[in-house]
């Protein structure tokens, strides 16, 4: 991708086993479980009854802020500017808890700054002319709590690396939850930030990025591996 990383004398990261996979901490699922549940009841039938929501809806705003990073594999992290980026969603409060709001963002206008020379820094440096990773979002949903502050995401998108119209890879599919609690995989871990009063957190999340039968792309990155976002966010929610 970029003779900068050729320079740090990194080898090529470990990789790791596909019948393996990370797991969340227990404590992170209680949020989002009621959401879990409803999402599985469309394939599955389930024994336990499912969470009353109200009627009344919820504007949910997701704004993407300055000091974020993302990283792959045992590389060092980019550190990325993603202020700009902006997502809208309706919520609709559990009548069970009275503080948490299942969420489901509009995909379409879901937008995420793409990591470029001006957005992104590797090693100190920006990243080199024509580089480009565009980030296509296809599922944004999860779970608020008001009145806590903790928030779980679940996190979908395809990640398109380019090199201007020399080489263009196949998409990198990244699925987790983004937390403000903490996200552990094998090699990779962090601890998010639940909202304070303005609404501003920190969301974290560790994925397994699989092979995508691309022999430069696998090779370099070490196809399977882990990925993870650290992400300085603000989320506004409105009756």
């Amino acid at each position: 991708m970029d003779c900068r990383f050729t320079s740090t004398n990194l080898s090529i990261p470990h990789k790791l086993s596909t019948s393996k996979s990370h797991k969340l901490p227990t404590s992170l699922l209680g949020c989002c479980k009621a959401q879990s549940k409803q999402e599985s009841s469309s394939t599955a039938t389930s024994t336990q009854p499912q969470p009353q929501s109200t009627t009344t809806p919820y504007k949910i705003r997701f704004q993407t802020l300055q000091a974020c990073t993302l990283g792959i594999s045992r590389y060092p992290d980019f550190e990325y500017n993603a202020e700009g980026g902006i997502g809208t969603a309706t919520g609709e409060k559990l009548a069970t808890t009275g503080e948490e709001l299942l969420v489901n963002f509009d995909i379409e206008s879901l937008y995420i700054p793409a990591l470029t020379g001006a957005t992104t820094r590797f090693l100190g440096s920006p990243l080199p002319p024509f580089l480009k990773i565009e980030i296509a979002p296809e599922d944004f949903r999860g779970c608020i709590n008001s009145e806590s502050g903790m928030v779980e995401l679940e996190f979908k998108a395809k990640f398109r690396f380019s090199i201007g119209s020399l080489y263009k890879a196949p998409p990198l599919v990244v699925k987790t939850t983004l937390t403000s609690e903490e996200s552990k995989g094998l090699i990779r871990s962090g601890k998010g930030k639940r909202m304070d009063g303005e609404g501003r957190c920190r969301l974290v999340g560790v994925a397994t990025v699989d092979p995508v039968n691309d022999l430069l792309l696998d090779s370099f990155l070490g196809l399977p591996t882990e990925c993870i976002a650290d992400l300085n966010a603000q989320i506004s929610v409105n009756s």
